[in-house]
């Protein structure tokens, strides 16, 4: 099976092409050698390839630098996809694309489904919605995947920044009002394959490991984790602070944005481990044995 991944330089893309370059004909697009926001460098580059599956993991994902960079937003995150999504129908291929939880509003106190409607309330939210429809519009085998909090070990994320903070101070703190599930690139890397042949029913799929948390927890648990390791740090405990705090952001975030993975659990028969048991795998890991 030939595949192409691009956004490879990012924290799902390196995941991605790390591992299936060991198991696939893979061809890898990092921002160095694809510009996605130049229209006819997409069309030129990709034209020319054959393959069977193109893995969008690209996007522009300063949630706060959309709000003032909404035209650049919106190319890579909404135009662009419309035409991997028009090369891959071209071609017979079949395009994945990854989205966001931030295609909601968080006004819901339980996991949002894939029939949920989605009602952005940031410009980054905005940009990714209209990706999805742009994708979606084809009525191909396309498939659009939203994940959430997204960690890994190819680029530090919310997590590796807390335990950062948490070597170099006796305290810190983390948002305790904002609820979502953390989601390892690993597991991604795992599930995926079993969608190069399914189709999924009205094209949208939620992945993200299994229960919820805010930050304050997801930080206390690695924490926990990595003194349970050995990892040295200065700091225990990470004490609460409110979304109101945040004085700094300049977009609104959902307050809660649990992805429910019912759909695929009924796709699969299986269901994706529990958020603690990821991140503490990660920490062993990435941090454990260092």
């Amino acid at each position: 099976m030939k595949i192409v991944v691009v956004g490879s330089g990012g924290r799902l893309g390196a995941a991605l092409t790390r591992t299936y370059c060991q198991k696939f004909d893979l061809i890898a697009f990092d921002r160095s050698n694809l510009d996605l926001s130049s229209s006819q460098q997409i069309r030129r580059k990709l034209h020319p390839l054959d393959f069977d599956i193109l893995v969008n993991a690209a996007a522009f994902t300063n949630v706060d630098l959309s709000e003032t960079e909404r035209e650049q937003a919106f190319q890579v995150n909404a135009e662009a996809p419309k035409i991997l999504a028009e090369i891959c129908s071209e071609k017979k291929a079949k395009l994945i694309h990854f989205s966001t939880d931030y295609v909601f509003d968080g006004e819901k106190r339980k996991p949002y489904t894939e029939e949920d409607p989605a009602k952005p309330i940031s410009v980054y939210g905005e940009s990714k919605r209209a990706g999805e429809i742009n994708v979606l519009a084809l009525k191909d085998r396309h498939l659009v995947i939203r994940v959430s909090w997204v960690f890994g070990p190819e680029r530090p994320s919310f997590v590796d920044a807390m335990i950062k903070r948490a070597r170099e101070a006796e305290q810190i703190d983390a948002v305790s009002d904002k609820l979502s599930t953390p989601t390892y690139t690993g597991d991604i890397v795992d599930m995926l394959p079993r969608f190069f042949e399914l189709d999924v029913e009205g094209g949208v799929l939620h992945f993200a490991n299994a229960g919820e948390c805010s930050w304050q927890e997801y930080a206390q648990h690695a924490l926990d984790c990595c003194h349970s390791s050995g990892v040295p740090l200065k700091a225990r405990k990470v004490w609460a602070m409110k979304l109101s705090d945040m004085k700094n952001w300049v977009a609104k975030r959902p307050v809660y944005s649990v992805l429910s993975t019912a759909k695929y659990q009924a796709l699969t028969g299986t269901t994706a481990r529990p958020w603690r048991d990821a991140v503490a795998d990660y920490i062993d890991r990435s941090y454990s044995r260092k």
